[in-house]
């Protein structure tokens, strides 16, 4: 031992101080980044204070800290109660309706992201969701019929889904697909039923809606799950055959996004025959159906003032059913949700009279528990059908743009070729991709059964707000062609429409700044939410072992933080390699760093976090982002690592890891804390700026991504999978896919009689002179003459836009027609 410390001292004296210290401050940040025992921590201690000839007192203070902290009764006595105290005076206050929410639902994969250092083998391992052949069947079959029987501007005019249509819906089980089969229904997966949805709303958003709505929150949704088996067998098989129509009442002229704030009152009282009756008022808004519903789904503040239950005289928000033909219940007036058809509706209810157990979802039993039903209802479908939707969105703008930018011309070339096209096709190629990865690795939790409340909210907020983004870019893409309505125009109305779905299911400003992270940080955290619950319930053993699992949390992320800045997480593991090795890599470096900022913000900035809405909304920019990315990683692996999809995969990362950076500089540069604040704000804002994760995709990705998505067919097709894309030349999308297809052959014809211009072999000329002039000189074929004929024949047609007379622009006519009932002028269209 003597001989051990002799070494010490010559190695600690012969060893240049700068030298010393920076090896101490490595062994503390590799001690921290594999997140070494305390044990380690203090015998290492010991070793560097006997090489500094360190007094005997500074080695017994060394183990007393050791033993206080490594013996858990000594630890809770001495420090551990004297801290709870004080965080029971910082930590925020979570109200019942927060708790509940909290509790709704369970934690899935973004809890690894939030714990800054993700297990990528846990990430990449959850399984790719698939249809089961029955299920495939009914989107072969009667999905594909019904998308055949309605005409989205046909739909738009008139204001009406035809009534075939709604029969058709009703008869082939398409309300009960959520239903299980005991009852009547589909009894379908999250995955199906999100397929479903995505291919009608590909055909006509209204259908969609029609369809998406009883499978979604809603009356079905809540008996399975909670109803009395009476309720059940009533209700479930005649929704399940169409026979009831369902709609459910939740928002209200003052609870839009704030639901729990609904005034709508059930008042508990004793009939004549003894038996309990509600007596129910309500005024409820934009609800969908509601007009054309025969039960309505209703969430109301149930009193007892007589305490008829013995559970006190306001048992809180509460579901139930209610016959639309009730006296005193008012429907069949509408709202007008920007122009698209589908029924949202106000409804009324004055002085309805209802029995209780017949009413109430789950009997007397379920009185009080509406917003623990609505809560974990909504964890589930907020995953399914806006994101089908929002999906369905971007796959139509990724068909429609990538055909209209081949076939439309200007200064003689396809626009695709100008860079300034090709930008926005870029993006709305990648979104098609990553916002399509999120929607299945989403899924992908549901059919496991899990309901994660923070992944769906994520899920919801992004793939609509992407939508909107890509469905614009679209129109832009168009340009005239996109602002001239009519039956050749396959976007206005989505475009049109993309609001809506931003809207509804909690708008997503709110569930950006106050759902995303505010739960987040509390259930995804390993600990925060272990501490509250331990504070409040005064659980000092339970505080103990969160709080300094805590500590540790924070300084482990706080080096591996550290370190991976420095060293731009070249080091770090990269997951399953090959070509996304580097993404993984930085996938791991945004993890460390969002934990240990988090967690920064929580501790420094506390109850004050709530209310700080423009920084909670950048750490839900993160959150998002990193789901995305372990999500778009997860697709290309699960799909078997297509070569061809790599540009996509390369360009979605790039754009994940710059929206994350941005989300960084916003919260840096924003971080208000007395003192601290200025280190936030001016070092660590340089260092993060000058040592980015990522600068946004390059012009050569982008490029990559439009080339595969304009030149190979494969993966143009496997880019928007699961649309409804009709044969008939005479429907938008299946012009422009038929003219699509015609030019492409011809391509290489076309670049035959340019070659041979520039080559001086031909003159230059244009239109029909130039083709001929190429058959004559031997450059094309008389079989490639007439294929360049057909080719631009069709182009001319794909180009036209809908024109009415006065007439038809003021009527509900569908009809109109276009300059392409006169033919095209290839003398005009050709070489131009």
């Amino acid at each position: 031992m003597h001989a051990f410390i002799e070494s010490l001292h010559s190695f600690f004296a012969a060893t240049p101080t700068v030298l010393l210290v920076i090896g101490l401050l490595l062994v503390a940040l590799l001690l921290g980044y594999f997140s070494s025992p305390l044990f380690l921590w203090g015998a290492v201690s010991l070793i560097v204070l006997l090489g500094l000839h360190a007094p005997f007192w500074s080695l017994a203070v060394v183990v007393a800290i050791v033993l206080v902290f490594s013996v858990p009764p000594l630890r809770q006595a001495l420090m551990t109660s004297w801290i709870m105290k004080i965080m029971k005076g910082v930590m925020p206050t979570i109200s019942e309706t927060e708790r509940t929410a909290l509790d709704a639902g369970v934690v899935w994969m973004e809890a690894e992201l939030f714990s800054g250092r993700p297990s990528f083998k846990k990430l990449m391992t959850q399984p790719h969701p698939k249809l089961s052949p029955e299920e495939k069947a009914f989107l072969d079959g009667p999905v594909e019929e019904l998308c055949k029987m309605v005409d989205e501007w046909a739909v738009f005019k008139t204001r009406d889904i035809p009534e075939a249509a709604y029969r058709f819906v009703k008869e082939k089980g398409f309300l009960g697909m959520i239903i299980p089969k005991e009852y009547g229904g589909l009894g379908f997966s999250a995955y199906a039923h999100s397929e479903v949805v995505m291919k009608v709303s590909t055909r006509s958003v209204p259908t969609a809606i029609t369809v998406m709505v009883p499978n979604s929150l809603g009356p079905a949704e809540l008996l399975i799950h909670y109803g009395t088996d009476a309720q059940k067998k009533y209700w479930l098989p005649r929704l399940a055959r169409g026979e009831e129509i369902p709609c459910f009442g939740l928002t209200e002229p003052q609870a839009g996004s704030d639901a729990g704030s609904i005034v709508s009152e059930g008042v508990l009282v004793k009939g004549d025959d003894g038996e309990i009756y509600v007596r129910l008022t309500w005024r409820k808004r934009w609800i969908t159906l509601a007009a054309i519903s025969s039960v309505i789904g209703l969430a109301f503040r149930l009193r007892d003032p007589d305490n008829l239950l013995g559970r006190g005289t306001d048992l809180g928000i509460t579901c139930g059913l209610v016959p639309a033909k009730t006296p005193g219940v008012v429907l069949g007036r509408r709202h007008d949700p920007l122009c698209i058809p589908f029924y949202n509706c106000p409804t009324e209810g004055h002085n309805v009279l209802v029995k209780a157990k017949d009413t109430i979802i789950g009997g007397l039993e379920g009185a009080g528990q509406g917003w623990k039903m609505l809560m974990e209802c909504l964890a589930a479908g907020r995953g399914i059908s806006l994101p089908a939707q929002s999906v369905a969105g971007i796959k139509t703008a990724a068909r429609v743009t990538s055909a209209h930018a081949t076939i439309r011309k200007q200064f003689g070339v396809s626009i695709s070729k100008f860079e300034g096209v090709e930008e926005p096709l870029a993006r709305i190629g990648a979104s098609a991709y990553f916002v399509e990865a999120m929607r299945l690795y989403t899924l992908s939790a549901l059919d496991q059964g899990v309901k994660p409340p923070v992944v769906t909210a994520m899920t919801k907020y992004l793939t609509t707000e992407m939508s909107r983004k890509t469905v614009t870019d679209g129109m832009d893409v168009l340009g005239g062609a996109g602002i001239s309505m009519g039956p050749r125009n396959a976007l206005a109305i989505p475009y049109i429409g993309s609001p809506i779905a931003i809207t509804v299911e909690g708008a997503n400003i709110l569930t950006r700044t106050l759902m995303i992270f505010g739960q987040g940080a509390l259930r995804a955290h390993p600990f925060a939410y272990k501490e509250v619950n331990a504070v409040e319930h005064g659980d000092l053993k339970g505080f103990d072992a969160a709080f300094w699992g805590h500590i540790g949390h924070i300084t482990r992320n706080k080096c591996r933080s550290i370190l991976l800045s420095l060293t731009r997480a070249r080091f770090a593991t990269r997951g399953y390699g090959g070509p996304v090795g580097r993404h993984f890599q930085k996938l791991a470096w945004s993890s460390a760093s969002f934990a240990i900022l988090a967690d920064l913000a929580m501790g420094l900035l506390g109850g004050k976090l709530k209310f700080k809405e423009k920084i909670t909304g950048r750490f839900a920019d993160i959150m998002c982002w990193m789901y995305v990315g372990t999500a778009v990683l997860h697709k290309w692996e699960a799909e078997g690592r297509q070569k061809d999809d790599l540009p996509f995969v390369h360009y979605s990362m790039a754009t994940v890891f710059s929206e994350i950076q941005k989300a960084f500089d916003g919260i840096l540069s924003n971080f208000d804390v007395p003192i601290i604040g200025w280190f936030f704000r001016r070092p660590l804002l340089f260092w993060s700026r000058l040592n980015s994760l990522a600068s946004p995709p390059k012009d050569k990705t982008g490029h990559q991504v439009v080339a595969a998505m304009l030149n190979n067919s494969a993966v143009r097709d496997r880019l928007t999978y699961g649309m409804f894309t009709p044969t008939d030349a005479n429907e938008a999308i299946g012009r422009l896919d038929r003219a699509y297809d015609i030019i492409k052959k011809s391509e290489a014809t076309d670049h035959k009689i340019r070659r041979a211009v520039h080559e001086k072999r031909i003159a230059k000329m244009k239109g029909q002179a130039l083709i001929d002039e190429a058959l004559a000189k031997g450059v094309i074929t008389a079989e490639e003459k007439a294929n360049l004929q057909k080719a631009e024949e069709a182009r001319w047609d794909a180009i036209q836009v809908d024109d009415f007379s006065d007439p038809e622009f003021h009527s509900h006519s569908v009809s109109g027609k276009s300059a392409a009932s006169t033919g095209p002028d290839v003398a005009r269209t050709y070489g131009k």
